[in-house]
C-alpha cells in the first residue's frame, strides 16, 4: 500500500452569490479555521473536521444580505468537490461504515458508502424554523449536497432529541465519525479498490 498518498485538495468557486475557498486534508488532525459569515454554519463544519479528524480551511463570503441558503448550499458543494478530488480513484479505502454520536439529548445515525455515486437521503426534522441565522432546512440540504457532490452515498437519521442545535450538531458529528471511518486505508486492501467492478467511478 502507498503509505505516502497525499489525499489533499484547494478548490475555489465564483458566482454572482458566493465566492468560496476551501482546503481539505482527509488525513487530517481535526483543525479547522472556517469563517463564512454564518456562526452556526461554521459550527457545523468545525465539528465536521474535530470529529472527523479532517483539517478543513473554509472562506465564504456570500450574499447574507438575502439570507444564509446559497452560502451555506454552495460551501457544502465545494467541500463535496474537494473531498471527492482528494480521495482521488479511492484506492484501498475502507468505504463503508456508520456512527452514532449523542449529544445530550439528542441521538443520530450516519451511513457512508464512499461509493463514486452520489446520493444522499436524510432525516433530520428540527422544529425551529433558524439555528442562529442558519436556515434550519439547510442542516439537511447541506448533507445532500454534500454527499451529491463527494460522489458518496449518505444516509443519515436524528434519532431523539428536542433541542434544534443539540439534534443539528448530534447529526453532523455522526457523519463525521462516519465520513473519517470509511475514508481509512484498510492495510488488508494494500491499492485495490474495494469494489466488485474494479471502479469506484
Amino acid at each position: 500500500m502507498t503509505t505516502e498518498r497525499i489525499r489533499r485538495a484547494h478548490l475555489e468557486r465564483v458566482t454572482r452569490e458566493t465566492r468560496i475557498a476551501v482546503d481539505v486534508d482527509v488525513d487530517g488532525s481535526g483543525a479547522a479555521t472556517i469563517h463564512t459569515g454564518v456562526g452556526f454554519l461554521d459550527h457545523l463544519w468545525d465539528a465536521v473536521a474535530r470529529h472527523g479528524m479532517f483539517d478543513l480551511n473554509v472562506t465564504a463570503d456570500g450574499d447574507l444580505h438575502i439570507d444564509s441558503h446559497h452560502t451555506a448550499e454552495d460551501v457544502a458543494i465545494l467541500l463535496g468537490r474537494a473531498f471527492d478530488q482528494a480521495l482521488g480513484d479511492r484506492r484501498g479505502i475502507v468505504r463503508i461504515a456508520h456512527a452514532y454520536a449523542p449529544l445530550d439529548e439528542a441521538l443520530a445515525l450516519a451511513v457512508v458508502d464512499v461509493s463514486g455515486r452520489g446520493h444522499g437521503e436524510i432525516d433530520a426534522p428540527i422544529a425551529e424554523p433558524m439555528l442562529g441565522t442558519l436556515d434550519s432546512d439547510l442542516v439537511r440540504h447541506m448533507l445532500v449536497s454534500f454527499a451529491v457532490e463527494a460522489r458518496l452515498t449518505l444516509h443519515a437519521r436524528i434519532l431523539a432529541g428536542q433541542n434544534g442545535h443539540h439534534r443539528a450538531e448530534a447529526l453532523y458529528k455522526a457523519f463525521a465519525r462516519a465520513l473519517d471511518a470509511a475514508t481509512r486505508l484498510d492495510a488488508r486492501l494494500g491499492d485495490a479498490v474495494p469494489s466488485t467492478k474494479g471502479t469506484l467511478g
